[in-house]
């Protein structure tokens, strides 16, 4: 009768394979880490020319309404009832480049140029659940918009909306940008109804 012992001998890692493994999954990380950050940007982007195009289709949705409508004016100026909210429009100007018929203001038409108030009260009557927005740089949210007025390249004054989460924070809060050269943003003209973006 043989008998067989069996050796209590225990396997593991030595500290060569340990200290390989390791170098290994530090570069893993080094080449994956910036490749996530871009990840990161490009979504921001991405939501942000997303709400771009749909305040642009929202804008030209608001004016072929009003052309359906045989461009009905009130005794101020060109006016809609769009989805329930009433929205004062441009009054056409050749002279200076103004079209008729595009998104100014839901409180009163005072003509132009707009003002930051004005701009949010478009932003709200374009969309039906608009993404927190504000016109008060410290009361914005961080997956919100800043709403300002900016000079476009040609000097018109338009909208710019902010994508807060692209704006620089400084201490608690971010700081107002002072231009559009800043952050994600995309700027609206209620002259010609144009939609620029900016990426930054």
């Amino acid at each position: 009768m043989s008998t067989f012992r069996r050796n209590n001998v225990q396997g593991g890692f030595s500290l060569i394979e340990l200290v390989i493994v390791i170098v290994i999954l530090g570069i893993l990380a080094a080449t994956a880490l910036p490749r996530f950050l871009d990840v990161t940007d490009e979504a921001k982007i991405a939501s942000m020319e997303g709400v771009a195009g749909g305040f642009a289709t929202g804008v030209s949705l608001v004016r072929a309404q009003w052309e359906s409508e045989a461009r009905p004016q009130d005794a101020v100026g060109n006016v809609v009832i769009y989805d329930t909210v009433q929205i004062y429009l441009t009054t056409g100007d050749t002279a200076n480049g103004i079209a008729a018929g595009y998104p100014l203001a839901t409180s009163a038409n005072v003509g132009l140029p707009i003002d930051a108030t004005r701009c949010l009260e478009v932003w709200e009557a374009i969309f039906q659940n608009p993404s927190p927005a504000s016109t008060d740089i410290g009361g914005v949210q961080d997956n919100g918009y800043y709403v300002a007025t900016a000079a476009d390249p040609n000097g018109i004054q338009a909208c710019a909306y902010y994508q807060v989460n692209s704006l620089v924070k400084s201490g608690g809060g971010y700081t107002a940008p002072s231009g559009t050269d800043v952050g994600n943003n995309f700027t609206y003209q209620p002259q010609t109804g144009q939609v620029l973006t900016n990426v930054n």
